[in-house]
């Protein structure tokens, strides 16, 4: 099974939790996909009761224990402008790495250039709540891009970080859009009209992200699939994936599933779900080339360019 996934926590778990990163009792399954070929973003998550000074280090620490890891596993660790096809095609694993929380940036404009040069491929520029660069999905009456937001998302396109609207409130991710040049990606998100959370993206967002060039990761939490969460199951991808497809998103939409870090569906055990959701694809007649699109295409076209300065609009 060849698939780009956009998020999973287990960076996270194993910075805290010391679990190594193919430990069997991750939901990312290293240790049992062989016949793989896989490029995982492995995101530091930092919580919003951290300190900037806390996220800052943690990231610091994340980016040291992921080199080691990849490292002592084989798996190849790219960082942003390697040519990213070519180490998918040679290799069974490899991975980016990845920020959930600008909080991470300590309010100092120079760590993005910082982060960037520890591999940093992409970062959400908030969690839930309010950070130094604007306000996240649980904030209520949410204000845009802060000054200093602004001038975040401007090194971080100079720099090529791409910028990760998922957790953003509404009237950031408007503020984004409009005070940014390069395609937005959304890692992990999934269609507010099939399941009305507020962690999920509107018609009019997706179409934003689709038109100016970005892509959109399906999120496997259970409350993001369905507005029963308990009642959530693995057929709910396809209805948000039929949604996104209705929308023109063909060329735009992947997975970012949220392993370790989110609430999966009683049918949905770990990784090793992904033959499954393309058998389920192929028995609704999905045609192999959109399949190969939404498994790895997409995103890894999306990587290729994103590196090659022609996108600059």
């Amino acid at each position: 099974m060849r698939v780009v996934d956009l998020h999973c926590d287990t960076l996270y778990k194993h910075v805290t939790g010391r679990l190594p990163l193919d430990d069997s009792r991750h939901e990312v399954q290293l240790c049992r996909e062989p016949d793989a070929h896989k490029l995982q973003c492995y995101a530091i998550w930092l919580p919003d009761s951290y300190t900037g000074e806390q996220a800052e280090q943690t990231v610091q620490l994340a980016a040291q224990r992921l080199q080691a890891e990849c490292e002592r596993l084989h798996i190849c660790l790219l960082k942003p402008g390697e040519p990213v096809r070519a180490a998918f095609e040679h290799h069974q694993n490899t991975a980016y790495l990845t920020i959930e929380n600008g909080l991470a940036l300590d309010h100092k404009i120079e760590n993005v250039a910082r982060f960037a040069a520890l591999g940093v491929r992409m970062m959400t520029l908030t969690w839930n709540a309010q950070n130094p660069i604007g306000d996240g999905a649980d904030v209520t009456d949410a204000k845009g891009l802060t000054a200093f937001g602004k001038e975040v998302t401007g090194e971080m396109e100079r720099h090529g970080m791409i910028v990760d609207i998922s957790h953003a409130s509404q009237r950031l991710f408007f503020d984004v859009a409009e005070h940014t040049r390069m395609p937005l990606v959304a890692s992990h998100s999934n269609a507010f009209a099939v399941t009305p959370h507020r962690r999920n993206l509107t018609d009019e967002q997706i179409r934003i992200i689709r038109e100016r060039g970005g892509l959109i990761g399906l999120n496997f939490h259970n409350a993001f699939l369905n507005a029963q969460p308990q009642q959530a199951c693995i057929e709910d991808i396809l209805r948000h994936t039929e949604h996104f497809l209705s929308l023109g998103c063909e060329d735009c939409l992947c997975f970012g599933s949220d392993f370790d870090g989110g609430c999966l569906p009683s049918d949905i055990k770990n990784s090793l779900v992904y033959d499954r959701i393309a058998e389920i694809m192929l028995h609704h007649h999905y045609d192999d080339g959109v399949i190969r699109k939404i498994f790895y295409d997409n995103a890894l076209n999306f990587f290729e360019n994103f590196d090659n300065p022609r996108i600059m609009v």
